[in-house]
């Protein structure tokens, strides 16, 4: 997601909290998907959860420099992205990897596909109160994401530092449900991602997502445990950048995914809002794709 680890990127307790305002003011799509070209009149809107990260306002300069203008959309949570992008108030998004996409298309009845890869990010544990693993008391509680994606690479973090273990032995569509609560060392709650940074006092620790470490005052090198971002079975992670299907070869839109994976500004921005964990990735469109099917049909057979 961003990054999810979307993508990076679906709740048993909720957190009474206001939720973060969306930008206001959203226009029609840019483009005319049959053209496969962008208007000139208009700037491509790109949807990102935190546009305030390094790699962004490089990306904005470079694409200028190619004559593409583009207005970063930012969102104040997960949820919102997508539908905008499907409903067409935005011509592509950036936030989130290949399972929440997927997880998205097919509750929502929806195609939207990739069209790039941008990178994995590997998925921490944080604590204010603890500095190891081995330092949390059994007994405490843990949060986790309550989106399905995010909260099931969530619990397989936590399983193999050694917290929780899973009935299923643990895969993509683990949930809350699916911990073996007698064979556990801490107990579990999901909340909304973007409100655990806040809830982190009040639990023994957190799987946050890394759009939200800072906002929690950490950094990344701050993490109890973390997955492998370069283990291969971690493409459905990969972060990528979604289109509607009708544009997945528009010209323009093509040539962001080129700008932001192959400017060295963009690169080191990416790398400094990640705190130098971001594996960048220039996956064939083609493998995203397959990806992709392969997690919706998976999905699919778990309905």
């Amino acid at each position: 997601m961003s990054r999810i680890l979307g993508h990076r990127r679906i709740a048993t307790v909720l957190a009474a909290v206001a939720a973060v305002p969306l930008v206001v003011g959203l226009a029609g799509c840019a483009t005319t998907p049959s053209s496969g070209a962008a208007d000139e009149a208009d700037p491509i809107k790109i949807g990102v959860v935190n546009d305030g990260d390094a790699q962004w306002a490089p990306f904005v300069a470079a694409a200028a420099e190619e004559g593409i203008e583009v207005e970063l959309v930012n969102f104040g949570s997960y949820e919102q992205p997508n539908p905008a992008l499907a409903e067409g108030e935005l011509d592509l998004n950036q936030f989130q990897h290949i399972v929440y996409l997927a997880t998205y298309n097919v509750n929502a009845e929806q195609d939207l596909q990739p069209i790039g890869a941008t990178a994995i990010y590997p998925l921490g544990l944080y604590s204010k109160k603890y500095d190891d693993v081995a330092d949390i008391p059994k007994g405490e509680t843990i949060a986790v994401p309550d989106d399905a994606s995010n909260q099931a690479r969530a619990l397989l973090v936590l399983q193999s530092a050694g917290l929780i273990e899973l009935k299923s032995g643990g895969s993509i569509f683990s949930d809350l449900a699916d911990v073996d609560t007698d064979k556990s060392k801490v107990k579990v709650t999901a909340l909304e991602a973007a409100l655990i940074p806040t809830s982190l006092p009040d639990v023994a620790a957190a799987i946050i997502n890394n759009d939200f470490v800072t906002d929690a005052g950490l950094t990344f090198d701050d993490a109890l445990a973390q997955d492998d971002p370069s283990d291969p079975n971690a493409l459905p992670y990969a972060n990528i950048f979604a289109a509607r299907a009708d544009d997945t070869e528009n010209e323009t839109y093509l040539k962001l995914v080129e700008i932001f994976q192959t400017d060295a500004d963009v690169q080191a921005g990416l790398q400094e809002s990640s705190g130098d964990v971001a594996v960048p990735l220039t996956t064939p469109v083609e493998e995203l794709v397959a990806s992709l099917e392969k997690v919706e049909a998976d999905t699919l057979a778990q309905k």
